[in-house]
């Protein structure tokens, strides 16, 4: 009977820890996570729906833990079509290139990156857009705070040309505030950002665009257009995450993100290598009469 007893023992010991050992296997943190996948990371999900509007490349991440998004980006080169003048501003047209990021998280979307505006010449705003430059844009949230939209000063020092090269971020540094950076070419603008939905350890999407927005055509079928913005190359792009106690950057590669071209493929040329795709970059051309 003892021997009986024994065996059943020894054989629920073995049971229960070899159970155990199998289930710890399952939750252990992958060898590389910053460059892979963390414990516990959520996947982006394989298709987001497109809003129209606009012709736009854009990469968005699963909704988790980030604290915001960045890299660094050779700003496209710019063709537009002469036959979609804006009529109500002379020498602007009615296409506009952008080149952003931006989240949404507690139920407020943000757009905060680049747009091509206008610029002071003389101390006289120009008629014409003629640089890309800083801008931010929120939505409302339901704590009270109304919808925003600001650019950064019309100062040359904040003003960046197709060709050069930026690294632009934003990032949860504060709770309910955003820090956005965008430097190069011996230029920055920084500032601090208030936006109510955003707070550290809240799930949130980002994500990266470059787009063709489309004047005062929000929510309306993109119009047809033979406005070229090609050659607009990130050379990286990552995720800000919490690891160990310190901010990272987490790479933004395929595996992170939902790839949504709108709002048709065929106005895409995307172009990767897997080396780059690796640090999330690709370079981006939109052509609105299609390739």
């Amino acid at each position: 009977m003892i021997k009986i007893f024994n065996f059943l023992l020894i054989s629920c010991f073995c049971f229960f820890s070899c159970g155990s050992d199998d289930n710890e296997n399952k939750t252990e943190e992958p060898a590389d996570p910053i460059n892979t996948f963390f414990k516990n990371e959520v996947s982006p999900p394989s298709s987001q729906s497109c809003f129209a509007g606009a012709y736009y490349r854009k990469v968005v991440s699963s909704k988790d833990v980030w604290l915001g998004i960045g890299g660094t980006v050779q700003l496209p080169t710019i063709v537009f079509d002469e036959d979609r003048k804006n009529p109500n501003k002379t020498g602007q047209y009615l296409d506009n290139p952008s080149v952003y990021l931006g989240g949404n998280m507690g139920g407020q979307e943000t757009d905060i990156g680049l747009t091509w505006e206008v610029i002071k010449e003389n101390g006289i705003v120009s008629q014409e857009r003629k640089a890309f430059r800083p801008f931010m844009r929120r939505t409302n949230h339901i704590s009270g705070q109304e919808a925003n939209y600001m650019n950064a000063p019309a100062e040359d020092k904040y003003y960046w040309y197709p060709g050069e090269i930026v690294t632009i971020s934003i990032q949860i540094v504060n709770d309910y505030q955003i820090k956005f950076i965008v430097e190069g070419n011996g230029k920055r603008f920084e500032t601090d950002y208030d936006c109510a939905g955003y707070k550290r350890g809240n799930m949130g999407e980002f994500k990266r665009v470059n787009a063709i927005d489309q004047v005062a055509n929000e929510g309306k079928p993109a119009q047809s257009t033979k406005t070229k913005v090609e050659n607009g190359k990130w050379s990286d792009s990552y995720l800000f995450r919490t690891y160990n106690g310190k901010v990272i950057k987490a790479p933004l590669h395929e595996g992170r993100f939902t790839d949504m071209r709108c709002p048709d493929p065929l106005y895409f040329n995307i172009q990767t290598t897997p080396d780059e795709m690796k640090k999330g970059g690709e370079t981006i051309s939109i052509n609105g009469a299609g390739y």
